[in-house]
């Protein structure tokens, strides 16, 4: 993975919102005084008059959306995952779920790879707070490529999406001819015999890399690519635990009410089998730099592959 092209998916959700905005003029973007981080400042470069900085207001820039998409625009309101579905999580759910307007809420800096901007700042609860919101569809894209796909995606689907994206640069991987995004399907990177990886955003990656060193320990792990949490692919998640009788979920946000229990609903539900969730564990993130932190917290490679391993009950 290191000798791979890294992009943060911030950064592709800029360079979507343009070029979706050169073929859909009723595209609107919305920013809470955060366009540089958020990166939808290239937007606001090439369309300004279809960029509203709403300030250090991010319920009211909501409430902004809501009233956008009633005229037949398509907003993206866009701020950090903190402010967005934290601060906003009432104006989200009353004035854009209810209704089920057609918003697009656009979440950078998710998780703690937010690095050195601290436990206040990395939303490791966003996804659970929005699983909860009936309707809301859940996007949570793995590397550059998604990201754009998920984007454009998000603008043909009729009625509310949360997109999440990150701070940290990510390896892209999935260049490869053939790529399709879909919401509600999952994508089979890895095929494997002994234990499924099912990983949601810069997880998919890094998961990856865990099931090649895994591979030194004797484990056959097959990956898959979880973009979409909410609707999730339910046929694929039955396929693949039938096949390893073993499922593990990766995801850079809580093991509450994240990737790992959305797995968790269907498999209980219809294919019962052992599922281990790797996660933040209950507690709050830390100030520091982002690959140490996703290092101190298991959640690159090697990290992975310890776990694994270690709920496999591999000696190593």
């Amino acid at each position: 993975m290191e000798n791979k092209k890294k992009i943060a998916t911030r950064e592709s959700y800029g360079n979507a919102l343009v070029e979706l905005g050169k073929k859909h003029e009723n595209l609107v973007v919305l920013d809470a005084d955060l366009a540089e981080a958020t990166k939808t400042a290239v937007f606001k470069k090439e369309f300004p008059e279809r960029h509203i900085d709403c300030g250090i207001a991010e319920c009211n820039m909501m409430g902004i959306a809501a009233g956008i998409a009633t005229t037949g625009k398509v907003p993206f309101a866009s701020t950090f995952a903190m402010f967005a579905a934290g601060r906003a999580f009432e104006q989200i759910r009353n004035s854009i779920g209810y209704p089920h307007l057609n918003v697009k809420v656009a979440a950078t800096h998710a998780g703690i790879s937010v690095g050195e901007d601290g436990a206040t700042h990395q939303c490791n609860e966003d996804i659970a707070l929005m699983r909860t919101i009936p309707e809301m569809v859940v996007i949570n894209p793995s590397d550059d490529v998604e990201a754009r796909a998920a984007v454009e995606a998000a603008y043909d689907h009729e009625g509310p999406v949360y997109l999440r994206f990150g701070r940290l640069a990510v390896p892209v991987i999935n260049d490869k001819p053939g790529y399709r995004f879909e919401i509600g399907k999952g994508i089979m990177l890895k095929g494997g015999r002994d234990v499924t990886i099912v990983a949601t955003g810069l997880c998919v990656s890094a998961a990856l890399e865990a099931a090649e060193l895994l591979k030194e320990d004797g484990v056959d792990a097959e990956v898959i690519n979880i973009h979409t949490i909410k609707p999730i692919d339910e046929d694929l998640l039955i396929g693949s635990a039938g096949k390893t009788g073993k499922v593990v979920t990766v995801e850079e946000h809580s093991i509450i009410g994240g990737l790992g229990s959305a797995v968790c609903d269907v498999l209980s539900e219809q294919f019962p089998v052992p599922v281990y969730k790797i996660g933040i564990r209950d507690t709050f993130g830390e100030s520091g730099p982002a690959a140490d932190l996703l290092r101190k917290y298991g959640l690159d490679g090697e990290g992975i592959r310890t776990q694994v391993a270690e709920w496999l009950n591999i000696r190593r």
